[in-house]
C-alpha cells in the first residue's frame, strides 16, 4: 500500500508556530540576522553554497549544520527554527502550509528537463511494461509525500488505475545511494533515480526507464526554498541579499560552460572539509530550474494543489497559491515566465 506523509503532528506544528527563527536570533531587536543555518547534501553543492563561493552573499554567511536527503524534513527544520531556510518539492510545501506552518517560498531551486529529470527504472528483462504492471510491486523512493510519490501517482492515474488499485502499489523508502543496488538485487521492482545517481546507474547498464516525470509534465521547476514569514518580516534586507544571491547563482550555472560549473563545484567541495568524494559532480548537467533566476510561477504550485485536493490530502480551497510564494525579493523575476 502506498504510504503517504500526513500533516505535521500537533506538537511539531505548535513548535513551528512559536519557535520559527528564534534559534538563529532573528527575534532580536534591531540588527538583522547575517548568519544563515542550513542543511547540505553529501557530495553536492547547493545554490547558497555556490553563491557564497562566488561572492554574491556579501556580508551574509552560511552555517552548515548537517546534511539531509529529504525535502519534507528540510522544510520542517526551517519551519521549526532548527535552520533558517530549507528546500523541498512544491507539493510538500503545499502540505506543510496546509498544516499551518508559517512558511513562504522565495525562489525555485530544482526541476526537471531533458538533462535533469526523475526517471523510474526497471531492470533489463523486467516484465513491468506499463502502469498496470505496478500493482503489487515495490517502488524505491527517497522519501514519502514528495516529488517522487506525486509523479508516480499521476502516472498510475493516467494509466487508468483506480484508487483501490493504486493503493496496492507499495512505496519503499531507500537512501538514494542504495536505490540502484536495491533494484539490481531484486529488493525493489522499480527505482526512482535522478541526477548523478541516475547517470552513473545508466553508465553501468542493465536498467532502462519505465517512464520519466518530464513525460507527464514537460520541463518544470519542481521545488522551492522557503523561509518563515517571521524571518522575512524581521530580516527583509538579509532576505533580499539571500534571494538575490541565490537567483544569481542559478543564472551562473545556466550561463557558464558545464565544465566550468563542475570545476567550481569540485573546488567548493574540496574547500569545505567534509571528507566527501567529489567525483559524482562530474555527472552534473543542469539544475532543471525552468524560470530565470528561479522565479516562481503560479502553475508550479497549482499543479500540486489540484493533485492534493484530488487525493483528499488537503481540502478544496484550504491553500491559496498567493499565500505560498513571493517573487518580491528576486530581482530576476521581472520578465521571467512567472
Amino acid at each position: 500500500m502506498i504510504r503517504t506523509r500526513h500533516a505535521l503532528p500537533s506538537a511539531l506544528l505548535a513548535l513551528s508556530l512559536t519557535a520559527c527563527g528564534s534559534a538563529s536570533g532573528s527575534s532580536r531587536t534591531g540588527a538583522e540576522v547575517t548568519e544563515l543555518r542550513y542543511q547540505g547534501s553529501v557530495g553536492a553543492v547547493t545554490f547558497p553554497e555556490l553563491a557564497q563561493a562566488l561572492g554574491y552573499l556579501g556580508d551574509v554567511k552560511l552555517k552548515w549544520v548537517g546534511n539531509t536527503i529529504s525535502g519534507p524534513q528540510d522544510i520542517q527544520s526551517a519551519a521549526t527554527g532548527q535552520t533558517d531556510f530549507g528546500g523541498a518539492f512544491n507539493g510538500a510545501i503545499v502540505k506543510l502550509k496546509a498544516a499551518g506552518a508559517p512558511i513562504k517560498a522565495v525562489v525555485g531551486y530544482y526541476g526537471s528537463d531533458k538533462d535533469s529529470y526523475i526517471g523510474y527504472f526497471v531492470a533489463d528483462g523486467s516484465p513491468i511494461k506499463g502502469p498496470r504492471d505496478l500493482i503489487g510491486k515495490k517502488i524505491g523512493v527517497n522519501t514519502l509525500g514528495a516529488h517522487l510519490e506525486a509523479v508516480l501517482k499521476e502516472y498510475l492515474k493516467r494509466g487508468g488505475l483506480t484508487p483501490q488499485e493504486i493503493d496496492k502499489v507499495e512505496l519503499v523508502v531507500v537512501p538514494p545511494v542504495n536505490t540502484e543496488q536495491a533494484l539490481r538485487q531484486g529488493q525493489i521492482d522499480v527505482a526512482a533515480l535522478s541526477g548523478i545517481l541516475r547517470d552513473k546507474a545508466l553508465e553501468r547498464g542493465g536498467i532502462k526507464p519505465l517512464f520519466k516525470d518530464i513525460d507527464l509534465f514537460g520541463s518544470f521547476t519542481a521545488g522551492s526554498v522557503v523561509l518563515t514569514q517571521r524571518f522575512i518580516e524581521q530580516n527583509p534586507k538579509t532576505t533580499g541579499t539571500f534571494v538575490n544571491a541565490f537567483a544569481k547563482a542559478v543564472e551562473w550555472t545556466r550561463t557558464h560552460p558545464r565544465e566550468e560549473v563542475i570545476a567550481k563545484y569540485k573546488e567548493i567541495i574540496a574547500g569545505r572539509g567534509r571528507n566527501e568524494d567529489a567525483t559524482a559532480v562530474e555527472f552534473w548537467k543542469s539544475s532543471g530550474v525552468h524560470n530565470r533566476g528561479g522565479a516562481i510561477a503560479d502553475k508550479e504550485f497549482t499543479t500540486w494543489i489540484d493533485w492534493l485536493e484530488r487525493e483528499g490530502e488537503i481540502k478544496p480551497g484550504q491553500v491559496k497559491v498567493s499565500d505560498l510564494y513571493t517573487n518580491e525579493f528576486n530581482p530576476l523575476a521581472a520578465g521571467s515566465a512567472s
